[in-house]
């Protein structure tokens, strides 16, 4: 506890840590005050029977931050950007200049690589927007609207979405921790009172040992994902001598730190975005004149709606998007080809392909072990739904995840920053 409160006093002392820390809440806060402010024109009532019936949009709503459940200027959430990154990330499998860009060309490749997925985003927002109007239409959350008000609205809420990617681009650069993800975070903990308090309305004294088994369950994920997300597996280094002149140089010994889950909650994120596009698009068709379409759209939804066929996808999802967003962010040449710049080696391991291929075995097999424990605790919330039949439960399992991994996230970078001033 003291060192924790030595850490708050350093962090509040210094100008630069302080501004960095009041920017944050800043930013969080013209967030949350964007969140508030509603499109015109909702049937109050029949938004909270679509919400309370439609367990994708809740989904959605998480993303949004609660700015989707009151249908506020920021409905769209930072979905587009992810959406967008996405589709970024899975292009440089099939584009080597995009792979070059965002892994070899240091900061100015990833500055780019970045541009083109904000230039992404307006076109995803386009299409995410219309689609959510068109469904909100004809559930009669909205009014019919002609052109005119559709548009308006259509271009309101895709400036939010925009704007929002902007304050997320803001909080990483000139505030503590990745923006996009401290947006959501701050969304989720900003429905934790609406959630309790519903939780507490429909509380029932039979109910009791479900609520008690989900607390303790709660604690133990929640020491479950600090322990993976800080694990390591250390690959020992060696610096070879160099003589220089009459003295020794080199020789020392460390090791290379490999997290076990190196991509952290952006694979849960991957997958839920993953996730709702179809069931969006499913949603927006379900009603189309096209009678091949609207089965297609209704089966769809009706899979989506099975929650062992959905947490098996969602398990898929996970585990594929741990590897992937591993491989796509740690190379294994690169290491091998800077441990052989700076002479240095692996014990018991040749420099060059054969250090490459002893770095990539080991990160395919850690990542094993971390994709497994990410999927399970991702499904873990839809297995508490099918047993307990309680909504607040299986929604509050995956936010849960995030908040954690955020919050880890968050301090790391913060007694990072701390670290550097002190030396």
């Amino acid at each position: 506890m003291s060192g924790f409160i030595q850490k708050l006093t350093l962090l509040l002392q210094d100008p630069q840590l302080r501004n960095r820390l009041f920017f944050v809440v800043g930013a969080l806060f013209v967030f949350r005050l964007l969140a508030t402010i509603p499109i015109p024109g909702i049937d109050a009532a029949q938004l909270q029977l679509f919400f309370s019936n439609n367990q994708f949009f809740g989904l959605l709503n998480l993303f949004s931050g609660g700015g989707l459940s009151n249908l506020s200027l920021v409905m769209l959430g930072v979905g587009p950007y992810i959406t967008a990154s996405i589709v970024m990330q899975l292009l440089t499998l099939m584009i080597p200049r995009l792979k070059q860009l965002y892994q070899e060309e240091g900061e100015v490749g990833r500055a780019k690589f970045n541009m083109y997925s904000r230039l992404l985003t307006l076109p995803i927002a386009v299409v995410q927007g219309i689609s959510f109007l068109v469904i909100l239409e004809r559930s009669g959350v909205l009014p019919s609207l002609g052109l005119f008000p559709f548009v308006a609205n259509l271009v309101t809420i895709v400036a939010g979405s925009m704007l929002l990617m902007w304050i997320g681009e803001l909080i990483s650069e000139y505030g503590l921790g990745n923006g996009v993800s401290l947006l959501i975070f701050a969304g989720i903990v900003a429905q934790l009172p609406s959630v309790v308090s519903q939780t507490l309305f429909s509380f029932e004294s039979s109910q009791v040992p479900i609520y008690l088994a989900f607390i303790a369950a709660t604690l133990v994920v929640i020491a479950a994902v600090v322990f993976v997300t800080e694990a390591e597996r250390p690959v020992p280094v060696t610096y070879a001598k160099r003589v220089r002149g009459m003295k020794f140089f080199g020789g020392a010994s460390t090791y290379l730190p490999l997290r076990l889950n190196q991509a952290g909650v952006i694979p849960i994120i991957f997958a839920l975005s993953f996730l709702l596009i179809p069931q969006m698009f499913a949603s927006f068709f379900q009603t189309s004149s096209i009678a091949a379409l609207a089965s297609t759209s209704t089966w769809i939804l009706g899979v989506m709606q099975n929650l062992p066929l959905y947490g098996a996808l969602y398990f898929i999802l996970v585990f594929f998007f741990t590897y992937f967003y591993t491989m796509v962010t740690f190379d294994p040449h690169m290491i091998a080809e800077n441990l052989q710049k700076n002479g240095a080696f692996v014990p018991g391991v040749r420099p060059g392909p054969s250090t490459e291929a002893h770095l990539g075995n080991v990160i395919t097999r850690i990542t094993f072990v971390g994709a497994f424990f990410l999927g399970t605790i991702a499904v873990l919330p839809i297995a508490v739904q099918s047993l307990t039949h309680i909504q607040s439960l299986a929604l509050g399992g995956t936010a849960l995840l995030i908040v954690v991994s955020v919050i880890l996230d968050l301090v790391r970078r913060i007694d990072a920053q701390i670290s550097i001033r002190e030396y």
